[in-house]
């Protein structure tokens, strides 16, 4: 596909250039490109940082709330699934209106979404702004890489977006540290108050530095019907998977969810080539880079989001840490994404994503094979040694799949594929949480009764089973008041191992998906359209 690298730089009534680099330089830090790249930096760090940090409150959540465990995984899931549903859609707005407004939109949104969630008293409005926070997280993070895009030029892009991913990485990894700290010296509402003061940072920021980029040829119109279609099928498949393990993978309702999805994503390709305008033109599939790096981000994050949700409960009901405690204990996984970023960056910049894509993902697969080898007594050294290795693994794929699908497309359509690498993203991570969580279930169920048994423990009803698993999925034991001292200890030893049977399993998943990201991460290379980017500004 040709790219446009024209870009508007008059605009009506006498705008500003479009492009750091027409005409005379900006004057001040409007549209510096280090400065729009922290500004970008602070905004999508409130994002990234909440789809983790809630792991180590969901515990204190749960609690303080009255939730079941189901009702805790849709603290995550409703976020993921409403950024998922609509990043495509807000990717394309920004590429129609420019990616400063949805950007400054964005953040806003998102800020105060983030305090109603702390004003909340019940695990219902939790949930609901929690999808609100999805969904205006969703117009700024394809903002941020739009705005990437249109102010480095091509021989500075690969460094900007490295860092950027750096960012994101360092935050998603470093989400847990910072909720510990906050659900144990503070409250679970802080971990969301917190979102407040940062996005009024960002708009401050980003009202004095960013300049509105548009391409000449930026879509002009909508294409309703295929966001209408493209919504729905993503909604079907994600809320399937999402439902799966409490209605059944064998359930009517799963299968009409699931057909429903591939329903209405045919329906959308067949759309998409008819309408003058689509919302994702389908030649851009036509680049196996930029497809591959696509399926990459998604295996990425079924591996790494999936096996993080596990590890929260491991650390705090296994091992009986705090929250704090637990957030350190994850500090290697967070020190080796902010180390390797930009030597991801680097490498990548020499030798081309392929390597360092394929070898990051090869590592992520060797540290969820060790994950699944813990005990209920492993040491903290050896788990930091597993958890550094993930870091390390994870830090080229968030760098390199970024590069390889924004830079395979035109500039015109920087929205669309900075929605597209975060959808996938997203859908990877609500997958992981929804499928290892199956799987999680699924071995619990099957292991504790003949585990309760022979312990010699007294039998339980049905009713009481159900319950006992529910806990037991979280490494929790299930013991009642006033248990005598020796049968406590026998039923939690039995939960503890049961637990960790479930997430042994979900982890050697997790790194057979790891595995087939190796030979996907094979098809990808360097960005062909970068060039379509800014020329040389103020770096």
């Amino acid at each position: 596909m040709t790219s446009q690298t024209t870009i508007d730089t008059t605009g009506p009534g006498g705008k500003a250039p479009a492009d750091p680099s027409d005409g005379p330089p900006a004057k001040g830090l409007r549209g510096h490109p280090w400065f729009t790249l922290i500004t970008v930096a602070v905004g999508v760090m409130m994002v990234a940082l909440d789809g983790t940090i809630v792991a180590i409150a969901n515990p204190a959540i749960a609690s303080d709330l009255g939730a079941t465990f189901a009702e805790v995984q849709w603290i995550t899931n409703a976020y993921f699934l409403a950024l998922a549903v609509s990043l495509i859609t807000a990717g394309k707005l920004g590429d129609r209106f420019g990616h400063r407004q949805t950007f400054l939109i964005g953040v806003v949104g998102f800020a105060a979404a983030s305090g109603a969630i702390g004003l909340s008293d019940s695990i219902a409005l939790v949930v609901t702004f929690r999808v609100f926070q999805g969904l205006f997280g969703a117009l700024l993070m394809p903002a941020a890489l739009g705005l990437l895009r249109a102010t480095f030029p091509a021989e500075k892009l690969n460094m900007a977006i490295g860092l950027w991913g750096m960012v994101i990485g360092a935050s998603t990894a470093g989400g847990p540290i910072l909720g510990g700290v906050l659900v144990e010296h503070v409250n679970w509402q802080s971990v969301f108050f917190i979102n407040v003061p940062v996005g009024a940072l960002a708009l401050v920021l980003g009202a004095l530095i960013l300049r509105d980029h548009r391409a000449e040829n930026a879509p002009r119109s909508f294409d309703i019907l295929g966001i209408v279609l493209l919504s729905g099928a993503m909604f079907c498949l994600v809320w399937a998977l999402i439902k799966a393990p409490t209605w059944g993978w064998a359930d009517g309702k799963t299968w009409a969810f699931l057909i429903g999805s591939a329903l209405l994503f045919a329906a959308f390709a067949f759309w998409e080539t008819k309408v003058a305008e689509p919302l994702i033109p389908l030649a851009l599939f036509r680049s196996v880079p930029l497809s591959a790096g696509v399926v990459l981000m998604v295996l990425m994050a079924i591996a790494f989001m999936g096996g993080l949700f596990f590890v929260t409960f491991y650390l705090q009901n296994v091992h009986g840490m705090s929250p704090i405690d637990a957030g350190l204990h994850l500090l290697p996984l967070t020190g080796m994404m902010i180390v390797g970023s930009p030597l991801a960056g680097a490498a990548i910049t020499k030798l081309g994503p392929r390597i360092p894509l394929a070898g990051g993902m090869a590592a992520t697969a060797i540290a969820m094979y060790g994950m699944s080898t813990l005990e209920t007594d492993t040491s903290s050294g050896l788990m930091s040694i597993w958890f550094a290795l993930l870091g390390f693994g994870l830090a080229p794929v968030m760098v390199g799949a970024t590069e390889v699908i924004v830079g395979n497309a035109p500039m015109e359509l920087s929205g669309v594929a900075g929605g597209l690498q975060q959808a996938a993203m997203q859908i990877g991570g609500s997958l992981g949480t929804a499928v290892l969580g199956a799987v999680m279930a699924s071995k619990v169920d099957g292991d504790l009764p003949a585990n309760w048994k022979g312990a010699g423990l007294p039998a339980l009803t049905p009713a009481q089973l159900e319950q006992a698993s529910e806990a037991v999925q979280v490494g929790v034991a299930p013991v009642a008041k006033g248990t005598p001292p020796e049968i406590a200890a026998k039923i939690t030893d039995v939960a503890h191992d049961t637990f960790i049977s479930g997430m042994s399993l979900a982890s050697l998943v997790a790194a057979g998906v790891a595995v087939v990201a190796v030979f996907v991460a094979l098809l990808t290379k360097r960005g062909v359209n970068a060039e379509a980017g800014a020329g040389v500004g103020h770096i």
